[in-house]
């Protein structure tokens, strides 16, 4: 009896052992076979935003490259916030990803400067590649006062507080360059928060707000239309999608800030995932398609595979969290 049963249970290992054999290499391709559905791409703003009108382009690249659907979620609120620690707290599997701004690199010293809890952590996130990095632009309504940044430095020394100006949010991407300009040129405005830089562009339009700093892909289809006027940029030398416009350090101010966009991933995120995604983001740079869209919006590429990003993200978030601190605790 002892025999007969040692002998069966050899010939069940037996049989288990021959059908992992024989299963073991579909479920290898299973376990390769990513992405097997589709991917959500979370936009932390309104649409309208520069985030937005570089996601769409680039999810529909990367979904021709993937195979399989690139979603759209946009999740606004708290400068972006909100929808970065959504995604930070994903579960990493490669599903979620996130298109962010540079306000990535300030929220959470922002967070900690005003004694919240944190909407996530710098290392929460992996940064995969880097698509658009515009210094933001001056934007009144053509109707406005103001012919130059000098004309609106000198009327905001004349009347402290008086000019009122919009942004994404508390220590966003809107939000920062101005305060850069209210410290280098010594005035004083009024910051009005929106939800994106879709809203506050039509605040802006809609005689609710006087002033916006903002990327150019968010304001040149306006401007082209006669609408909107730009008096300066943050950046340096000349903007390739409004080369009349001087920067503000042409014109006295030694203002300057870069508005990036880029693709991130919850970290932990396995690496073969993140390869087969980093691939996927560096072809959607390439794509002609892609490229054309953000072009004529007004954002060149700029691309940076992810390991220049990464320097790229951590030279930001250094020099970001200290003009912050400067910044100090909103009222």
């Amino acid at each position: 009896m002892k025999r007969n049963w040692h002998t069966h249970r050899l010939f069940f290992a037996a049989l288990c052992s021959a059908g992992l054999l024989a299963f073991s290499p579909l479920w290898g391709q299973t376990q390769a076979a990513f992405p097997a559905k589709a991917i959500t791409m979370v936009v932390p703003f309104p649409p309208g935003g520069v985030a937005d009108i570089v996601a769409r382009p680039v999810a529909e690249a990367m979904a021709r490259e993937l195979g399989q659907p690139v979603v759209i979620e946009n999740k606004p609120g708290a400068g972006g916030g909100i929808g970065m620690g959504v995604v930070a707290k994903a579960k990493p599997d490669g599903y979620t990803v996130l298109m962010a701004l540079s306000s990535l690199s300030v929220i959470p010293e922002a967070d900690a400067l005003v004694g919240r809890p944190a909407m996530y952590a710098h290392t929460d996130l992996r940064p995969i590649a880097r698509y658009t990095a515009d210094p933001t632009v001056l934007a009144v309504r053509a109707d406005a006062p103001w012919k130059t940044a000098k004309d609106f430095v000198d009327d905001a020394r004349r009347r402290p507080k008086a000019i009122n100006y919009g942004s994404s949010g508390n220590y966003g991407t809107m939000h920062v360059p101005m305060e850069i300009l209210a410290q280098t040129s010594g005035i004083s405005l009024t910051h009005v928060p929106f939800t994106g830089a879709g809203p506050t562009v039509l605040a802006l339009l809609g005689g609710q707000i006087e002033a916006v700093s903002t990327g150019p892909a968010t304001v040149l289809q306006h401007v082209k239309a006669g609408k909107i006027r730009v008096l300066g940029h943050w950046g340096v030398g000349k903007l390739e999608s409004m080369p009349d416009v001087p920067s503000l350090k042409e014109q006295g101010f030694p203002a300057e800030y870069a508005q990036w966009s880029g693709l991130f991933v919850p970290s932990g995120t396995p690496e073969s995932m993140v390869q087969r995604l980093r691939a996927a983001a560096r072809m959607a740079a390439q794509d002609a398609k892609a490229r054309e869209v953000i072009q004529n919006a007004g954002s060149p590429i700029q691309f940076l595979d992810s390991p220049d990003f990464e320097k790229y993200v951590q030279a930001d978030i250094k020099r970001m969290s200290e003009v912050v601190r400067r910044m100090g605790k909103l009222e």
